[in-house]
């Protein structure tokens, strides 16, 4: 017979997943913070910014690499949902836009560019980096119908918008995210006009070296 666990027993319990819950929340948001301003800090900063022992950290990220594949994977994750939610709009232009505000803002592309290259990729982040691609083409497709997306403009140079975006950093996030959103208005009001434009549109594999680490690179 299945022994149930008394009343104090369980509320144990859910103290200790409780507090696991906010020690890992604690971990990333260090984390992301330390290894956004250096990719080369050790591990040992994202423990003392969180406040929490090296030993609690090493419990749920046994090293550097698995907590920076974790950030970069969350990166990604949120990358898609906000696609997901640019095709659940039917109007197309204003997919487009709504898409790269909420991306911007969420400051996306510094986890997933800038932490790119820092770990190694197993096959558990492949399906996160490929699977947007088909979400991008879609979204720009319907732009291009409502004729007020330039035609020549990709899914690539979205990308490239995107980490022009996140290039900015002032001392003051809220003027940061301020000046980013400026700064995609004018790219954006960019996209709206007619004429040629300069060059041949970047290639996808032109953005692929950055999930390949050289042989012989670590992270401490």
């Amino acid at each position: 017979m299945t022994q149930i666990p008394d009343a104090p027993a369980r509320q144990a319990l859910s103290g200790r997943k409780a507090q696991a819950a906010r020690n890992d929340e604690l971990i990333l948001d260090a984390a992301r913070a330390v290894f956004l301003a250096d990719a080369n800090a050790p591990i040992a900063a994202v423990a003392e910014r969180a406040g929490v022992g090296i030993g609690a950290l090493y419990r749920r990220y046994p090293s550097k690499e698995v907590l920076l594949r974790t950030l970069c994977h969350d990166g990604l994750h949120r990358y898609q949902l906000e696609a997901d939610a640019a095709l659940r709009n039917s109007d197309g232009w204003q997919s487009l836009v709504g898409f790269l505000e909420r991306v911007v803002d969420a400051d996306v592309h510094s986890l997933t560019v800038h932490l790119a290259g820092t770990f190694a990729p197993d096959e558990s982040i492949l399906p996160a980096v490929t699977c947007p691609a088909a979400a991008n083409d879609e979204i720009m497709r319907r732009a291009q119908a409502t004729g007020r997306l330039r035609p020549g403009v990709t899914s690539q140079d979205v990308g490239l918008i995107l980490e022009s975006c996140a290039a900015i950093s002032t001392p003051d996030p809220q003027r940061t995210a301020q000046l980013r959103r400026r700064v995609l208005a004018m790219l954006l009001a960019g996209l709206t006009v007619d004429g040629e434009l300069p060059g041949p549109p970047p290639e996808p594999a032109e953005f692929a070296w950055r999930w390949r680490r050289e042989p012989g690179t670590s992270v401490r």
